[in-house]
């Protein structure tokens, strides 16, 4: 699947096999994890008129003026025809098992379970060909299904480092969905004491369930939230904040404003509104923090590309390192994310998925959606243009790989 940028239509295509690339794996995918979040912010982007556009991505506009001082406006419609025209992958965050490995590869073979990140890489595809430390080794105890979250594992990771706490710390959770579900795991498993807040009453009771020690629903009859939360501090507020709402409004950057302490930090993990109260942030000298992606690593072409690691020494927790501790949080039964998948869908059925999440029809809350993918032994396609590559893909077995055509999905 793909989404067409100037309609904003998700389409299912057939495409070639990617090449594997000298350091980098190919995997078979058996499960992709959708995030809400920002796949249905670029569908809707990609729906939007080009006013609306244009008010929500000023910095696309003034690119475009750019090009028009430097070239004319018809090298700008041209650039722009050709930017919109190309189909675009969604998806970054996929489990599946290694087909074939290229040469300048270490650390997996052909055969290994495999759980891969990256919105350059890990698309919504039958077949992805990612870097090697953007892959990490699945435990034998842990189902592809739930390391399939491996990215937004990550992420959630990160913005807990990002907010500095410690064992015994008490640490409030704005916004209790996919990633905040994950969080709130997360801060438990490091000692934290852990409040959760939303507006939907369900995800506040599933935050309950996964452990936050409170829980409060801000659309409640009485939500006399910042209250409640200064009572359980002893009038304190809170050690750290961390935001994983996704909304235009600035009411959660606010409202960690409010139930924080002096000098704690405010970590934004979700894409909310910034526009702060300075006199609240200024009077308790707060710490404003915009997490970025998985960790030390992402976007440096010398890690993902070229494999080049930190040293550990240096920098303890790369990208690689935290997608590997959220593996073994798994692996410990310190993160359950069977509770946070509400949604299965094979991935022919990802365009009406997606209209259903974007409509909001279902009758129960979406948190966690995966797109489950055809084993080879449930689908044998018939593809021409064979290209052999020899590869052991079963224990104990060897087969021959083809460079088959496969769906990539949106």
């Amino acid at each position: 699947m793909l989404l067409d940028l100037a309609t904003g239509k998700i389409l299912v295509e057939d495409i070639p096999v990617p090449h594997v690339g000298s350091k980098r794996i190919l995997v078979r995918t058996r499960y992709s994890a959708v995030s809400l979040g920002t796949e249905l912010r670029i569908i809707r982007f990609a729906r939007a008129s080009l006013i609306k556009k244009a008010v929500e991505r000023p910095d696309l506009v003034k690119q475009v003026l750019e090009v028009v001082k430097k070239s004319g406006v018809l090298e700008a419609l041209t650039k722009v025809k050709e930017r919109i025209s190309m189909p675009f992958p969604l998806g970054y965050s996929v489990a599946g098992e290694v087909i074939a490995v290229g040469k300048d590869v270490r650390d997996f073979k052909v055969g290994d379970r495999v759980t891969c990140a990256g919105a350059e890489y890990a698309y919504h595809a039958e077949v992805v060909s990612v870097p090697e430390n953007m892959c990490v080794k699945v435990p034998p105890n842990v189902d592809l299904q739930e390391a399939a979250f491996v990215a937004l594992g990550a992420i959630a990771i990160h913005g807990v480092r990002n907010a500095g706490v410690s064992f015994g710390e008490t640490v409030a959770v704005l916004g209790l969905g996919l990633l905040g579900l994950i969080t709130v795991q997360v801060l438990k498993a490091a000692g934290c004491r852990v409040i959760g807040v939303d507006v939907d009453e369900r995800k506040v009771n599933l935050a309950r369930e996964l452990g936050a020690d409170y829980a409060f629903n801000l659309k409640s009859p009485d939500p006399r939230v910042v209250d409640e939360i200064l009572n359980i501090t002893s009038g304190i507020g809170v050690d750290a904040v961390i935001i994983t709402a996704a909304t235009k409004s600035n009411e959660p950057v606010n409202l960690a404003g409010r139930i924080a302490r002096d000098r704690a930090k405010v970590v934004i993990v979700g894409d909310v509104g910034t526009k702060f109260d300075r006199e609240t942030y200024y009077r308790k000298e707060l710490q404003l923090v915009v997490s970025r992606s998985y960790g030390p690593g992402r976007y440096d072409p010398v890690y993902e590309e070229e494999g080049i690691d930190y040293p550990i020494g240096y920098v303890r927790w790369t990208l690689r390192r935290n997608m590997e501790e959220f593996m073994r949080l798994l692996s410990e039964k310190k993160i359950n994310m069977k509770k946070i998948i509400t949604h299965v869908f094979s991935v022919e059925e990802a365009p009406r998925a997606y209209e259903m999440i974007l409509s909001g029809s279902s009758n129960t809350p979406i948190i966690g959606v995966v797109f489950k993918y055809s084993s080879p032994e449930e689908k044998q396609p018939e593809y021409s243009n064979i290209v052999y590559i020899k590869g052991v893909v079963e224990q104990g077995s060897s087969r021959e790989l083809r460079s088959e055509k496969v769906r990539i999905g949106v």
